[in-house]
């Protein structure tokens, strides 16, 4: 297989001549024979080590982005020889190869990576020991994504040597796919990363945002507002205590199956844009038309400005929704009503039903027929036939 020096020496040129490399190759016109550009993509090219460090110093000196997906690299020891000859890079991608080894100590030198902000490791199914040390080593990564890697929790505590687990930088995360269920883990991010901003979590069987559920400490429980959160002590963990910065969230096609979970949704304090496609929720049974569902999410949820990828909700839009939602459950038992039914009738009162008018042209109609002097019997005809 070749290496990365092979492929970049196939791609953009060598001294020598070239010798022939079993991968698909795209001519690049040279600049110069040492002449690398600052964007590097080599996906699928079966790349599976560096190769000569001292030549690939010569040439990466000014790459930026690097783009290594679905190679077979399996070595870390590899893939930190690729990041440290190139100290000029900003986002790397080496998603699917597999990194499933352990990041050893011995591979990570004092040297860290200050201006990669973007990581990808999607499919890699590294592990999080490796997450964690690999961390410590990006002090201003902003972006990071750990996709498909079959994640059932999470293990981004303190290391014991006393390095911290906590990564303010991180204002984007992306955990697409993975078989995490419980949100007590999912929790466990917002603490390592205390001012995300995105959070992907699309694709993962979470059936709940409830934090009590049977895994839970007893004395940990739900709180319903966020003030209420803010005079609770510290030992009280919401759904949303560890998302306070979180402004967007993505939980398409989890398994979130009751409106209570619309609720603790609601309570997260700077959540403004919201994607829930293809919940349980609203599949079984299919009670609700699309334009209803629409109107009862917006209703329960006040501080959403864009759900679902649509334009921004207006303010007629809103109106019209909590308006809707007060009619929806006015006539409802009231311990079947949700608490936001009290808070939105205390701000539009008390609605009377809508006034069922119906436009629909009669079916039949009496005629009367008049000819001369004449006058038959009225009769009455079918306007549908």
């Amino acid at each position: 297989m070749p290496s990365l020096l092979e492929g970049i020496e196939a791609k953009y040129g060598r001294e020598s001549d070239s010798s022939e490399l079993d991968i698909p190759i795209l001519y690049v016109p040279r600049k110069s024979q040492d002449y690398v550009p600052p964007i590097l993509v080599f996906n699928d090219f079966g790349i599976d080590s560096a190769g000569s460090e001292e030549k690939l110093k010569c040439k990466c000196q000014n790459v930026q982005e690097l783009d290594l997906a679905q190679n077979s690299l399996s070595q870390w020891a590899e893939v930190m020889t690729i990041l440290r000859i190139m100290p000029r890079l900003q986002f790397v991608n080496l998603s699917f190869n597999s990194l499933s080894q352990a990041l050893t100590d011995e591979l990570l030198l004092s040297d860290c990576f200050p201006r990669l902000k973007n990581l990808i490791l999607n499919g890699t199914y590294i592990d999080w020991p490796s997450v964690r040390k690999l961390l410590t080593y990006l002090p201003n990564l902003e972006e990071l994504h750990l996709s498909l890697n079959g994640y059932s929790y999470v293990e981004l505590e303190e290391l014991e040597d006393g390095v911290s687990g906590i990564h303010p930088g991180v204002k984007s995360l992306y955990f697409t796919d993975n078989t995490i269920s419980s949100w007590r883990e999912v929790c466990k991010l917002g603490i390592a990363f205390p001012n995300l901003h995105s959070l992907i979590l699309a694709d993962c069987p979470i059936n709940s945002l409830d934090v009590t559920s049977p895994d839970s400490t007893p004395e940990r429980q739900y709180s319903r507002t966020e003030s209420e959160c803010e005079s609770a002590t510290s030992s009280t963990i919401s759904p949303h205590h560890t998302f306070r910065n979180l402004k967007f969230l993505n939980l398409n096609n989890t398994l979130l199956s009751s409106w209570e979970d619309i609720d603790r949704l609601a309570c997260f304090p700077n959540l403004a844009h919201l994607r829930i496609h293809g919940l349980p929720l609203f599949e079984y049974p299919q009670e609700y038309t699309k334009h209803e569902r629409r109107q009862l999410l917006i209703a329960r949820l006040p501080n959403i400005r864009t759900l679902n990828g649509g334009g921004e909700i207006g303010v007629d839009d809103r109106e019209d929704a909590e308006r809707a939602f007060i009619r929806h459950y006015m006539d409802k038992p009231e311990s079947d009503r949700p608490e936001r039914f009290s808070d939105l009738v205390a701000f539009h009162g008390r609605l009377d039903p809508l006034v069922n008018i119906d436009l629909s042209p009669e079916r039949k109609v009496k005629v009367n027929t008049v000819y001369g002097s004449k006058s038959h019997k009225s009769k009455k005809i079918n306007t549908k036939k």
